[in-house]
């Protein structure tokens, strides 16, 4: 008796494709799951004035993140004790934070605060975030880098 291996047929060159574009597209659902999974925990949400005000009293007390623009000639008192006003261009909200900024912070920049809407209508920020421009430009020759404050 010879143990002999039996002989298969070979595999349709058809069969053989659809096998190789079902385990790439496998591969591909896989990295792609991977990839944007990660991405769910770096992203920040948050809302601008008019959808925090379009909530209402619902949102006192809540804890929340509030972004928009610093509005110009709003800043008031210290780095430790500090008033402001974000505004997305349609709303305003008045922001205090006992919370210190980031030195590059000034009027008319991008902010995202994180704190609670108080019943006076103030929001209490525990912290202040300062958005910045993706886009790096060097200062030119003999200039001032803008985070500089002017006489230092």
């Amino acid at each position: 008796m010879t143990l002999a291996r039996p002989v298969l047929p070979p595999v349709p060159l058809h069969r053989r494709r659809w096998g190789i574009l079902v385990g790439m597209l496998v591969v591909a659902a896989v990295v792609a799951y991977l990839a944007f999974s990660g991405i769910g925990n770096a992203l920040v949400y948050y809302l601008t004035p008019s959808e925090l005000l379009a909530r209402g009293s619902a949102e006192i007390g809540k804890t929340e993140r509030l972004g928009g623009l610093v509005k110009a000639g709003s800043i008031i008192g210290p780095a430790t004790d500090l008033t402001f006003v974000l505004t997305d261009g349609t709303h305003e909200i008045t922001v205090h934070s006992t919370v210190a900024p980031t030195r590059s912070f000034r009027e008319g920049i991008g902010a995202v605060v994180e704190g609670e809407l108080a019943a006076n209508g103030v929001f209490e920020a525990s912290q202040v975030i300062v958005k910045h421009d993706e886009n790096y430009v060097a200062p030119s020759a003999g200039a001032i880098p803008s985070h500089v404050p002017p006489g230092t």
